[in-house]
């Protein structure tokens, strides 16, 4: 196997897990912990709610990975994920969540090397296949951990995240 398709699956294994592994699972494990007011509570007018980061989420990964790097049509109107007041059911949102992923990693498993370095349109900007996955994926964490300090700040309470995994050990 050549270098460039080992470095495209590794990539493709890592996107994966950091998104589908990792950070859908803590959003639906922080939104189990909510109610549907708290999902869509706004500390002040600059502040985003959980709910509008879920939206914002789902049109962020689709419209850059879904739409720049596949091919789709791209559809997202960016200020409503900001503008919605909710309630929008948490089961739907996560539905959506759902769905997106479902929708990137069909556009993940079709790629090829030539598509991580060639630019692909994305909103207003050129950015290589590579750069894109790495945005949503540092995208993704980003508000992943905004959700996650939200839930602890209103319900303190330890998402525990790495269960009992003794995370001072080092080594293997």
């Amino acid at each position: 196997m050549h270098y460039e398709q080992q470095f495209l699956e590794a990539l493709i294994a890592e996107t994966k897990r950091r998104l589908m592994d990792e950070s859908v699972p803590r959003i639906k494990k922080c939104i189990a912990q909510l109610s549907e007011p708290e999902i869509w509570y706004r500390p002040n007018d600059h502040s985003n709610s959980i709910g509008n980061l879920i939206l914002h989420l789902c049109g962020n990964a689709r419209q850059w990975i879904v739409s720049g790097l596949g091919k789709a049509p791209d559809h997202r109107m960016r200020q409503a994920e900001f503008d919605e007041r909710g309630p929008i059911p948490a089961h739907q949102m996560l539905e959506d969540l759902d769905n997106v992923m479902a929708e990137i990693e069909a556009v993940l498993n079709r790629l090829t090397p030539e598509d991580l370095l060639k630019l692909h349109p994305v909103q207003v900007f050129e950015e290589s296949g590579l750069s894109i996955l790495v945005h949503v994926v540092e995208h993704f964490s980003y508000h992943t951990g905004q959700i996650t300090f939200a839930v602890k700040a209103m319900k303190n309470m330890d998402m525990a995240y790495y269960g009992q995994i003794n995370l001072e050990r080092k080594g293997a």
